[in-house]
């Protein structure tokens, strides 16, 4: 498919002119953050006691060609009442350039007190990243930047502190704190990781009988770009109905609804309005999720939690 796209164009093109910054570096988003902790904080790994497994798709941009597109799965649970393990898997495509990310998390429990719990934990994995330039279209095929095909793979470590309680949690994390540098003398340009910072929260209010409220949040700081901050409310009624609405600092607005199928299935939705620029040249960016608690049923919390 070629991308003709001069957005896209633009954006790969700059990218690899600063360093491959922008698109090999920056880790995908996902507006349903909330429901995928541990996507960015290897510490939520085996928090919620069961055994559950994470299907997300995130189409963004719909009309734009090469548009981001994001896939992530991930799998977590307890191993006696200290341990969680999980692990996750990533792949991401932007234009020519399509990327993986595979990582997996280790987490210890530590009780603080009756209801609250701090889990740290760590994750190592591996970062691939492709770019094939004959799946776009150039202005100069002469130049080298463009003549040159990128294969990569890169090592991840990363952190991440989970502290909660029955109604609320907050999370700090670095999901890779490597900084590695190379320079590729054909493309003259210099490949630099960039350090992610997140920091999220969110808490529970029981507004009734058959009514929750839950504000969150979260927050990401990268090296050398401005921070973004992401806000939602949702409300949950009967432990089964999910309806909410989220904003995106100065990018865009969301509109987010969740069913719960079973006392084991859960499938959310997102749909996200830019509010810049790139508005004009889109039709908006859609987002899936569906959670799978694989536990017997004797091990299934007979309340949904809603984080």
């Amino acid at each position: 498919m070629k991308y003709n796209t001069i957005i896209i164009r633009l954006a790969v093109f700059f990218s690899f002119l600063f360093g491959c910054e922008a698109t090999a570096q920056q880790q995908p988003q996902y507006t349903q953050y909330m429901y995928n902790p541990m996507s960015i904080n290897a510490g939520y790994a085996g928090t919620n006691g069961t055994l559950e497994a994470i299907l997300l798709h995130r189409t963004q941009w719909v009309g734009i060609d090469g548009a981001p597109k994001t896939q992530n799965f991930g799998i977590h649970g307890e191993v006696g009442n200290k341990v969680g393990l999980g692990l996750s898997a990533t792949n991401d495509n932007i234009g020519p350039m399509s990327q993986q990310y595979i990582n997996a998390n280790f987490a210890y429990k530590l009780n603080l007190s009756q209801n609250t719990i701090l889990s740290l934990g760590v994750n190592a994995g591996v970062n691939l990243m492709n770019v094939d330039w004959s799946k776009g279209r150039y202005e100069s095929q002469t130049d080298n930047v463009f003549n040159n095909n990128v294969n990569s793979s890169r090592l991840i470590v990363g952190s991440g502190g989970y502290l909660y309680g029955e109604k609320w949690y907050v999370g700090l994390s670095v999901p890779n704190f490597l900084i590695t540098e190379s320079y590729d003398d054909v493309e003259e340009s210099v490949i630099r990781r960039k350090v992610h910072y997140y920091l999220q929260g969110g808490y529970v209010f029981n507004l009734g009988e058959n009514l929750k409220f839950k504000p969150a949040f979260l927050a990401k700081v990268v090296e050398g770009a401005p921070a973004t901050y992401d806000v939602s409310a949702n409300f949950m009624y009967k432990e089964k109905f999910v309806l909410g609405a989220g904003y995106r600092f100065t990018d865009a607005f969301s509109a987010l609804a969740g069913f719960q199928v079973s006392p084991s299935i859960f499938i959310g939705y997102a749909y996200d309005r830019s509010i810049t620029d790139l508005q004009k040249y889109n039709d908006g960016s859609h987002e899936i999720i569906l959670k799978f608690n694989l536990q017997n049923k004797s091990k299934i919390a007979k309340s949904p939690r809603f984080f």
